[in-house]
């Protein structure tokens, strides 16, 4: 499997392989307003008219939010830290443009994952939906009948989010959870993304240099496609119902 090369700039290199390493990226111990790309004391009172959309993911640290909108004048997302009962964060079979394993939600009786929700506007909830959906790899949808309890007191029993098309990466018969996303009785195997990098190279591609093959991943589609092909062969499918509205 011959592996091409990518971003001569040795710095270019080193920064293409810390951001697919460093997934999900910096999260924070509390709830936050993020605005323009700096993160400011959160306020409940903001979240008035916005739809709440689970981040599971990268979408809970400033760092990646700052990616997809900091090039908004004005932005402005109330981002609230939350805890939902019956549910884990694990690696889905699938590999971002940017070369990392992403997360994916999936049912966990017993665990309580500590998770974020960003309250978003309708304009906001568009442009995330361009990032999250257009390759095939969720559905936007609602979870119901669900315990999440708000940083602050409140409780939500439905929640929106962006749903695994692909199933989760399955390694020793079972997910595994991502390390940087706390969670309460977890049952599963957790792992960092450089970790679960690793993994998905020596199934794929043992022998050949890892580096080269996470910068191959983000220079050609084509072989990226190639590798969320065969993650997905034996992937474990999303666990709850939930009702698809979009993807």
């Amino acid at each position: 499997m011959p592996m091409s090369a990518y971003a001569p700039n040795t710095s270019d290199r080193q920064a293409a392989l810390a951001r697919a390493r460093g997934y999900p990226y910096p999260i924070p111990d509390r709830s936050y307003h993020w605005r323009e790309g700096r993160t400011h004391e959160f306020h409940s009172s903001v979240t008035e008219g916005r739809t709440p959309v689970l981040a599971v993911g990268s979408n809970q640290s400033p760092e990646q939010i700052t990616r997809k909108f900091g090039h908004v004048d004005g932005a402005e997302i109330p981002v609230q830290r939350c805890t939902l009962e019956g549910y884990d964060v694990v690696y889905s079979a699938h590999i971002a443009g940017y070369g990392s394993v992403p997360a994916m939600l999936q049912a966990a009786p017993g665990t309580t994952v500590t998770l974020f929700v960003n309250w978003l506007d309708e304009a906001q909830l568009t442009a995330m939906h361009e990032t999250e959906l257009r390759h095939g790899n969720y559905h936007y949808g609602r979870l119901d009948n669900i315990d999440l309890a708000l940083e602050g007191g409140e409780t939500l029993t439905s929640v929106h989010g962006y749903i695994s098309r692909r199933g989760h990466i399955r390694h020793a018969e079972d997910g595994v959870a991502l390390a940087m996303v706390s969670a309460e009785n977890r049952r599963r195997p957790a792992r960092n993304t450089a970790q679960m990098l690793a993994h998905v190279h020596e199934r794929m591609a043992s022998g050949h240099d890892l580096d080269a093959f996470i910068l191959h991943l983000i220079e050609d589609g084509d072989f990226r496609r190639s590798v969320i092909t065969e993650l997905s062969t034996d992937s474990v499918a999303f666990a709850s119902r939930y009702e698809i509205i979009e993807g």
